[in-house]
């Protein structure tokens, strides 16, 4: 498999004028296209500032981060804003959706910044709405749906420009475990069709959807490993 994710000795130091709190701390890692990766630890360890800055929403303080083979640290925010466009959905625990919209509004805002015509857009998204099994809800607006129909919205806005990565912030964080097994189980669906995971979690359950946990403690990599890939659907 071809190289999606490559870092080098990142840290990351966030300051103020009374303290410095380093959240990062030499942290070197590959992924492969096609892996899915679960990145676990205790809270505060850096966990979500490492996915941000795999999102590009953030940098590093130090060290270097390759995203397809683009050398983030020459690149302006201009062109990391593209690269994450083109590339990069986004899943996150409070689902991050817009109330004022339709469920296919909220979807079909990402292809209105790509440009495509409404004839496209009604097409991609009602395909997938079909894939995360919500078309019925397609004109309700969030505050009409449960916690995991609005978490598969959110999952259908960020594969609805086919991106490369998903990168999922605690996904099932405010889910009852069948609503939570329910988004897991689509995301192991998208992986098995190539879509690269990285996904941040406290559950040792949701983990166990990922081909290789990595564990951080303060900030470092304290164990990485790669797990036998089971069939969870």
């Amino acid at each position: 498999m071809s190289q999606l994710i490559k870092t080098i000795g990142l840290t990351k130091v966030f300051r103020n004028e009374e303290i410095e709190t380093s959240a990062l701390n030499n942290v070197s890692l590959e992924i492969n296209q096609g892996d899915f990766v679960a990145i676990m630890g205790p809270s505060g360890c850096g966990k979500t500032t490492l996915l941000n800055i795999l999102g590009l929403l953030d940098a590093p303080s130090n060290g270097n981060y390759y995203f397809l083979e683009n050398d983030t640290r020459k690149l302006s925010q201009k062109q990391k804003s593209q690269l994450r466009k083109n590339n990069i959905g986004f899943v996150f625990q409070n689902f991050n959706l817009i109330d004022e919209l339709t469920v296919f509004e909220n979807i079909e805002l990402p292809l209105i910044y790509l440009g495509l015509n409404s004839k496209e857009r009604k097409i991609k998204v009602e395909e997938t709405l079909d894939q995360m099994h919500i078309l019925h809800r397609k004109k309700n607006f969030p505050v009409q749906l449960s916690g995991g129909q609005q978490q598969r919205v959110a999952l259908a806005r960020a594969i609805i420009s086919n991106p490369k990565l998903i990168l999922a912030d605690e996904p099932t964080g405010n889910l009852d475990s069948l609503q939570g097994d329910e988004v897991m189980s689509l995301l192991a669906e998208l992986n098995r069709k190539g879509t690269t995971i990285i996904m941040v979690t406290h559950s040792e359950r949701d983990a166990e959807y990922s081909q290789r946990i990595v564990r951080l403690f303060d900030g470092k990599i304290i164990n990485e490993n790669m797990k036998k890939i089971q069939n969870l659907s």
